[in-house]
């Protein structure tokens, strides 16, 4: 009985890796270029555009911090924007 549940369980495991196989792409994507936009709200006080939330956002800035010269250099720029903090 229990080797007919773990079959089963694998079968619809099976299944569902088939279904979303061709969607991972897209997924992945639309994941980074919400992660992009959320960097951008984060750094926008820093790079001069005006964010109400920047209090905030601000304790945010020791998690994110990693993730910023991804973030900049996919956004196209090759040093970083802020004068605060270098990370090339």
């Amino acid at each position: 009985m229990a080797s007919k549940r773990l079959s089963l369980k694998r079968l619809f495991q099976y299944y569902d890796e088939v279904l979303s196989l061709p969607h991972k792409s897209e997924v992945a994507r639309e994941l980074r270029d919400e992660d992009d936009l959320f960097l951008l709200l984060v750094y926008s006080d820093m790079l001069g555009i005006p964010n109400p939330a920047f209090y905030y956002t601000l304790e945010l800035y020791p998690y994110i911090l990693e993730k910023f010269h991804d973030w900049h250099i996919r956004m196209g720029m090759e040093k970083s924007p802020l004068s605060g903090f270098r990370c090339c």
